[in-house]
């Protein structure tokens, strides 16, 4: 099996793109592998650190562990993670990537955090993939009736070329996650367009591959675009929670208490959704 630094370069020479999908506990970790097993493709999971809360990383590690020794390309990463002291205990817990959030620090401290969990990570003896992020796209995978404040939507507000050089440069980050007119949640008002002309500028000023975030929401077509644009790894978190709430409310409103009963059509549900984002992304 490839390691994930040689997938994403293998899927960035080929022009095709990568699911990243967000879990929370072992049903949706079991939607994923479903899906991965079903479309014969790789795939990564993430967890914040919200989510690695509920479902620490260590225990996701042994299944993904468990999962590849069954032939599962599946490849586990933190996502938006926070401090160095928490990227130190992601690596500890067997990551493959680790996404060091700090888009909503000024830019020094951004680099500062960065160049510090990059450092980390390369004394560490593994090859753990590290991700930055540069231009705030919100913070909440939720559904929402209006954007978040702040947010960069505008060409304006867009991550800028020099701006990401620079990250990707000082640093040494591997990945990259700007700001292209993504959201994270589910804009119930609107949700707003990615810039494609932006992505195609942006693979243009960087040597690292672009990372999409707030995938939930967009439209085929959009994310199709983005992948031919330049995105190597899309991120999907909103619309899975959403599916799995109202897959159970439907569920859940009979008379059935067997877990296993109430709680398969919902995996079966998240499974197919998947399925299908991994095959668009991968232009299958």
């Amino acid at each position: 099996m490839l390691t994930l630094r040689e997938l994403i370069a293998e899927y960035a020479q080929a022009g095709k793109g990568l699911g990243h999908f967000n879990i929370s506990d072992s049903n949706q970790l079991h939607a994923v592998v479903g899906a991965a097993k079903e479309t014969n493709l790789p795939v990564i999971v993430g967890l914040s650190e919200g989510e690695r809360e509920f479902f620490p990383l260590a225990e996701v590690r042994m299944l993904i562990d468990h999962y590849q020794a069954q032939g599962v390309q599946a490849y586990l990463n933190a996502d938006h993670t926070y401090s160095v002291e928490k990227v130190q205990h992601a690596i500890a817990d067997g990551v493959d990537s680790v996404v060091i959030d700090g888009a909503k620090l000024p830019f020094e401290e951004n680099l500062h955090l960065l160049t510090t969990c990059v450092k980390y990570a390369r004394a560490s003896g593994r090859d753990v993939l590290m991700e930055g992020e540069l231009g705030y796209i919100g913070s909440s995978s939720n559904v929402m009736e209006a954007l978040p404040e702040g947010a960069a939507i505008t060409e304006e507000m867009m991550t800028k070329p020099d701006e990401l050089r620079a990250l990707v440069e000082q640093t040494g980050v591997d990945l990259v996650a700007p700001a292209v007119g993504n959201i994270h949640g589910i804009v119930t008002s609107g949700q707003p367009k990615l810039s494609i002309e932006r992505i195609k500028t942006l693979k243009e000023a960087v040597s690292v591959p672009l990372v999409l975030h707030g995938g939930s929401g967009s439209p085929d077509e959009e994310f199709a675009a983005a992948v031919k644009a330049g995105i190597v790894i899309v991120h999907i978190n909103t619309d899975l929670r959403v599916l799995y709430r109202d897959t159970l409310k439907t569920t859940l409103g009979g008379k059935e208490t067997t877990p296993y009963k109430f709680l398969t059509p919902a995996v079966e549900a998240m499974q197919a959704y998947i399925a299908q984002k991994m095959a668009l992304f991968a232009n299958q």
